[in-house]
């Protein structure tokens, strides 16, 4: 029988391809792969070798042509960029030839074994397109010992950690963000146990066209653990001709800089530049490492700024509830003030304590000091553009968030409450089917039609793209508008995100947070619901009375 050697030919140099890879590939009867990567060792095939390439994400369609090559009795080789075993082929064949092999039928059982690939040129088109082997037909490759063989390669966060220095001179991990795989809530697990562990990690797969957020996650829950100054490092084509390298640090790194060809390394508590380098020390120039102690999260809001110095109390003179003449407000005022009381921190700054006092007010559930985020500002900001008329419409996922928004306010301020799922168009978008294939990252992709509350969202952005966006209930309604973000059709003035629910609902809230110029308010994680939204826009309308602590004025 044949034989399959899976080879990592590095990560895209022909000066990084090992000779043992090239020897095998001298000698191989047949090299498969992903088509780019046979520029790196097409000099090195023999005169007769076949080329087939399975295309872009037809891994598994790889395996099994190599597999039908090898029953045939030849030498079949897998190349895979970097190393092979690491995100690469390797894994692939070994449970092909493990999994299916349990199995497997003996040759010819199969009314389908008989059928083979017949190759028609030096370098074939999609190999899946002829052939489609049944399970019997691989299976039966098991039984007769192909043997196979795994060449090692130098991995792009090899090459990547010798352009950056020496950042990997400790303990180190590696973690890829793509979730076609694997589920983002393991993903996450696994960056939060990196983080806390001060792990040196190297983050493979960063950024694609549909998968946009989870870096800036990935960001925010490292600067929990570390300090915004740890060095972190990235290098986009490493290797090849337009390789870019850079260092700058946690705090200021930029998402937006990186792409699917970047390999990003962040330093643990030790490392330090030099030079433009990063180092990560071994310990031989010290007695002891000394560990500082990881910075504690702030709460409430982004932690790579810490809160400005604490502000004076709110419960000031005058403020006697014998001077309130609605009971409704008294009542609230006294809420607040015992709310306030009861604050574990005592500092936050005012708009996002303003927030923090009306969502507690709503839920009684003093979760939201950890849970909810503002921006640097955000309410602040916000209600600047209420002031100035720049803001005159809001608009809401489901009608129960316009119907908590005080209607004394809009009227006071002369803004109008919006939403769509009423409309009568809504039947015609939703009746309409999506692409056949919905980008990676989406979390939707087995969706056919947009829902009631996507297609109101649409519609919204079609005539008010710069309204203030206030959700409470759809979180396919949030991860809509970040679509439109994205692609140029809606400029919202703010954002106030607090959908609730188990499917899909903390991932639309960090699709959010990479749109750092738009003014947001997120309650973070699974919790939400349409009084808490609504509540939250009140504390925006009514920021001017949270000085003097005296809410409720438009009760």
């Amino acid at each position: 029988m044949g034989k399959i050697i899976v080879a990592g030919i590095g990560p895209g140099s022909k000066e990084d391809i090992t000779p043992a890879v090239l020897e095998a590939v001298r000698e191989a009867d047949v090299v498969v792969g992903y088509k780019y990567y046979f520029q790196f060792i097409e000099g090195y095939v023999k005169p007769g070798c076949e080329c087939i390439d399975t295309g872009m994400k037809k891994e598994r369609e790889r395996a099994e042509e190599a597999f039908r090559l090898a029953e045939q009795g030849k030498t079949v080789v897998v190349i895979s960029s970097g190393d092979a075993g690491l995100y690469g082929m390797a894994p692939l064949i070994y449970e092909m030839a493990a999994v299916v092999g349990r199995s497997a039928l003996p040759l010819g059982s199969s009314k389908n074994a008989s059928k083979r690939c017949r190759p028609e040129a030096d370098v074939v088109g999609n190999a899946s397109e002829r052939c489609n082997p049944c399970a019997a037909t691989l299976g039966s490759v098991a039984h007769y010992s192909i043997e196979i063989v795994t060449l090692p390669g130098i991995s792009a966060f090899q090459k990547a950690a010798s352009l950056l220095g020496a950042p990997i001179g400790h303990d180190t991990c590696l973690i890829s963000l793509s979730d076609l795989m694997t589920p983002w809530e393991v993903i996450e697990r696994r960056i939060k146990a990196a983080a806390v562990g001060d792990f040196v990690t190297a983050v493979y797969n960063p950024k694609s066209h549909g998968r946009y957020w989870q870096l800036y996650r990935l960001q925010e829950l490292f600067l929990k653990e570390r300090s915004a100054e740890t060095p972190v490092g990235y290098v986009r084509q490493a290797g090849r001709e337009e390789q870019e390298v850079k260092v700058t640090t946690l705090g200021a790194f930029n998402p937006e800089e990186v792409d699917m060809f970047t390999v990003i390394i962040i330093g643990n508590s030790q490392t330090y530049q030099w030079n433009g380098k990063m180092i990560t020390p071994r310990g031989y120039y010290r007695t002891k490492l000394q560990t500082p102690p990881p910075t504690p999260p702030l709460e409430g809001r982004g932690a790579a700024a810490p809160y400005p110095p604490r502000l004076p109390s709110l419960q000031g003179e005058g403020l006697g509830v014998g001077s309130v003449t609605k009971p409704g407000q008294q009542i609230m005022m006294q809420s607040f003030r015992t709310i306030e009381g009861e604050l574990r921190r005592k500092d936050y700054p005012l708009g996002h304590k303003w927030a923090l006092l009306h969502a507690i007010h709503t839920t009684a559930d003093f979760d939201m000091e950890d849970i909810l985020y503002t921006d640097e500002g955000a309410v602040e900001a916000l209600y600047k553009k209420v002031a100035n008329g720049e803001l005159k419409t809001i608009v809401t996922d489901v009608t129960m968030v316009t119907s908590g928004i005080r209607k004394g306010a809009l009227a006071r301020l002369g803004i109008e409450a919006k939403c769509y799922l009423s409309d009568q168009r809504i039947a015609k978008l939703t009746a309409q089917p999506l692409p056949s294939h919905v980008g990676e990252g989406s979390g939707v992709g087995s969706v056919t039609q947009i829902t009631r509350t996507q297609a109101g969202i649409r519609l919204a952005v079609e005539e008010h793209p710069d309204a203030l966006f206030v959700f409470g209930n759809a979180p396919t309604a949030l991860m809509e508008l970040c679509d439109l973000i994205r692609k140029g059709k809606a400029r919202p003035a703010g954002i106030i995100a607090a959908p609730v629910g188990f499917v899909h609902v903390r991932e639309s809230k960090h699709m959010v947070k990479p749109f750092r110029d738009i003014p947001k308010i997120i309650v973070e994680g699974r919790k939400g619901g349409s009084n808490l939204a609504a509540t939250l826009c009140n504390a925006i309308l009514t920021f001017d009375d949270a000085a003097q602590l005296r809410p409720g004025r438009d009760l």
